[in-house]
């Protein structure tokens, strides 16, 4: 697909890396990118062989910096409502694709690019990495998930911490937060993203397709529910070839050959 702002890059079977590519902008969210990330994520969602989703940004800087201010200084009320409710849109479809999806930050992630992070469902972060919400700042609030997702992530009492002070935080306090999985040096960002694409990918595509389902879908329901959805997944499961051939490879000691039917 030909994209102007994005890079989509096959790296192994399976495993897809998806790039904001705007580097001397350091990859900030315009309405152009915003676009194109629907267009990309809508083709991704539709490719049956894909397992794994690596999101980085171009360039040694910036995964992405923020929204593009130039952009949204010139916007009236309603444009601004418009411009955040299509990224709401798109990092939402980001988050339910079907496949676990990983962000690779490798420098700064603010405003837009912290949010676009959290909608990815966990970071590897570079220890060169920074975090914030520095929405505040130029007088607005988050507009791309920002209050909801650092909330959720955290607890309320840091988001609010951070989200109110616009405070940045470097990779290891990301970790302490719990914002962030792993911290690992800048020259291994790739390989560490790659290490967890490849160990998801060698799974059972389906079994792992529900799951990321029933981890979503719990959070939205009471316990006793989200054990009974859980339930009801696991006996649709037994139903497929691959919890067949999984259970045949453990008894005869060997690696499975999942199909992902």
């Amino acid at each position: 697909m030909g994209f102007s702002t994005l890079e989509l890059d096959p790296l192994e079977p399976g495993i897809l890396r998806l790039t904001i590519n705007r580097p001397k902008a350091l990859n900030a969210l315009s309405p152009e990118v915003i676009a194109e990330l629907e267009e990309a994520v809508a083709a991704i969602a539709a490719d049956a062989a894909l397992r794994v989703l690596l999101v980085t940004g171009a360039g040694e800087k910036a995964f992405v910096a923020g929204a593009d201010i130039a952009a949204m200084s010139q916007m009236t009320p309603l444009e601004g409502r418009e411009f955040s409710n299509r990224a709401l849109a798109v990092f939402r479809s980001l988050e339910l694709l079907p496949i676990p999806v990983i962000a690779l930050v490798n420098g700064y992630a603010l405003g837009g690019g912290c949010e676009l992070a959290m909608a990815c469902d966990w970071i590897i972060a570079s220890d060169k990495a920074q975090f914030g919400q520095p929405e505040v700042n130029l007088g607005i609030c988050p507009g791309f998930g920002g209050t909801q997702r650092l909330t959720r992530l955290v607890g309320r009492a840091r988001a609010l911490e951070l989200v109110c002070t616009g405070r940045q935080v470097k990779a290891e306090e990301a970790y302490a937060l719990g914002l962030v999985n792993h911290v690992v040096p800048a020259a291994d960002l790739l390989a560490k993203g790659l290490e967890q694409a490849r160990l998801i990918a060698a799974k059972g595509p389906v079994a792992v397709k529900y799951a990321k389902h029933l981890v979503q879908r719990g959070q939205d329901l009471d316990l006793d529910n989200a054990c009974q959805l859980e339930a009801d997944v696991f006996g649709l499961l037994c139903a497929t070839e691959d919890k067949a051939e999984g259970m045949r490879a453990f008894l005869e000691k060997r690696p499975a050959k999942f199909s992902g039917r």
